[in-house]
């Protein structure tokens, strides 16, 4: 049987399908499902004060639990991985990003701060964040969805589903075959016409996520500002970038990573719009 669940997460909606023998099975996973990404939420909450992450870019507290030392070590590998491009330490500019009233004070405060940004102003020492200046701020943002995307394909899994879908506001993952044995096929929109459907996408197994400039953007004078927050600005970009991989971070990590730099290397599959 088949059975739909809509909830909102990480100021995302989200979707899980899930083909399961009964409803009180699916109903359950469900739940569990739920309760994870809410706790990723209020645990890596880059605007909420009583957030984990919160207390750790306050200087409140140093010490790391294991999830969250496990997450850091993964972004400083994709770090290096993407020439520096995909860089939690761009938290450093954000509140610039959405509270600047024009764009020369814009560019004032971004001057300002961009001599800390980067992860080598961080440092795990043991079960410890060391920051070198007291700007640094770290932002999972780009990172928890599609962290909490692989949780929830982990909890499917626990629980013995061997057919669904995961989907939190685009980042996908794809648990097995349809019982019809077909794969998953997933929309990819077209970046000048987002109303239709460039081409579709199968997959199994496999997460997928779709980084596009139409999306979410602030306008600000004559300029609009994508939510990908760069260091340095390039005049050609891509419209969205589809990136296929085995887990949802690691997708997630590199089709943000392409739409600021399309020349990064990747073995995934990757469609570049």
């Amino acid at each position: 049987m088949q059975f739909l669940y809509k909830f909102e997460a990480m100021t995302t909606p989200c979707e899980l399908l899930l083909f399961a023998a009964d409803k009180h099975k699916a109903d359950t996973v469900a739940k569990l499902v739920l309760q994870e990404a809410k706790r990723l939420e209020k645990k890596y909450n880059y605007f909420h004060s009583d957030s984990y992450l919160c207390a750790l870019n306050r200087r409140e507290t140093d010490k790391l639990d294991r999830e969250t030392l496990s997450l850091l070590q993964r972004a400083i590998r994709y770090y290096a991985q993407t020439n520096h491009i995909f860089d939690i330490t761009i938290g450093t500019l954000k509140q610039t990003y959405r509270e600047a009233d024009t764009l020369e004070e814009l560019q004032s405060e971004k001057e300002r701060l961009l001599p800390y940004v980067g992860c080598e102003h961080i440092k795990l020492k043991k079960e410890r964040l060391l920051f070198d200046n007291p700007y640094t701020q770290i932002d999972l943002g780009g990172f928890v969805k599609e962290y909490a995307v692989d949780r929830a394909a982990a909890i499917l899994k626990k629980n013995k589903i061997t057919s669904g879908l995961v989907n939190f506001g685009g980042d996908i993952f794809a648990l097995g075959r349809k019982p019809s044995g077909e794969r998953f096929k997933i929309g990819i929109k077209d970046p000048l016409d987002p109303q239709n459907f460039h081409t579709f996408l199968e997959i199994e197994n496999e997460a997928l996520t779709t980084s596009a400039s139409y999306e979410r953007y602030r306008h600000l004078e004559d300029r609009t500002l994508s939510h990908i927050i760069a260091k340095t600005e390039s005049e050609e970009t891509p419209h969205s970038v589809t990136v296929i991989a085995s887990n949802c971070v690691e997708s997630g990590v590199f089709s943000t990573s392409l739409m600021v730099d399309p020349s990064i290397q990747t073995q995934h599959r990757t469609l570049i719009l």
